[in-house]
């Protein structure tokens, strides 16, 4: 896909291009090169910023996003770990509702992460781990502290499951978007006012300049939802929780 779309690009701005030579005759731009240069660089610095910016900020994005979903499994092993102390009848209870919930999430949530939705089922595993903790009646001071690690755990394990769904909605602002492709353009299109006249070498370069474009934007289509499209957060970090927990 990536290939393809880059390849449209450039066919796209070289018809543009010669387009724009058979309306215009080549000497008119002659005259013109070194101010149209001086704009051009400008367009030029301006779009790589925006595009820089907007790499970064997606990147940061995948970043959090592997990170908060590393947090979220970490508390449901915690809390399976912290059940393993509990008397028997609600040790399995709560181990079994810990396996559940990572179940679902693997199963049935992540699919949905790419449309930026979220399971039901996981959304009423964790409502049932947390009702099932504040059911239980500590006897012990140790049971006491538990209790509390436990309800800490939990609350932990809720924050990080809304943050991992909202960083699931969470792209480039559209305002960005908007900025960068009209630049992306504007920058391509500018360099049709060069009067060059070795034709193929003139091709040559705004087909690498287009090249450096639409590579640069595709970038920022791939990374920047961190649930979806090419590169994203898998649930590996869940899985491995099933298989240390023998869910």
């Amino acid at each position: 896909m990536g290939g393809l779309v880059i390849v449209l690009s450039v066919v796209v701005a070289l018809a543009g291009l010669i387009l724009v030579r058979r309306l215009v005759p080549l000497e008119h731009f002659k005259s013109q090169n070194e101010v149209t240069g001086t704009i051009h660089h400008a367009i030029a610095i301006v779009f790589g910023v925006a595009a820089a910016f907007s790499i970064i900020l997606a990147w940061e994005q995948l970043g959090t996003a592997r990170e908060i979903t590393a947090r979220e499994a970490g508390d449901v092993e915690a809390l399976y770990r912290l059940a393993s102390q509990l008397p028997a009848s609600s040790k399995n209870q709560l181990q079994q509702q810990a396996q559940s919930y990572a179940e679902a999430v693997v199963d049935e949530e992540w699919p949905l992460l790419a449309r930026g939705q979220a399971s039901a089922n996981a959304q009423n595993a964790a409502d049932k781990l947390r009702e099932s903790i504040n059911q239980f009646e500590p006897r012990t001071m140790a049971e006491q502290e538990l209790y509390a690690r436990m309800l800490t755990k939990v609350d932990d394990l809720e924050e990080n499951r809304g943050l991992r769904l909202l960083a699931s909605q969470e792209g480039v602002p559209p305002l960005i978007w908007a900025a960068m492709v009209i630049l992306g353009i504007i920058t391509v299109a500018f360099t049709y006012l060069f009067g060059v006249d070795a034709p193929r070498l003139h091709m040559a370069r705004i087909g690498l300049l287009t090249v450096v474009v639409a590579l640069s934007l595709y970038t920022i289509y791939t990374v920047e939802y961190p649930f979806a499209r090419g590169v994203q957060v898998g649930p590996d970090a869940f899985e491995r929780v099933l298989d240390r927990t023998g869910g």
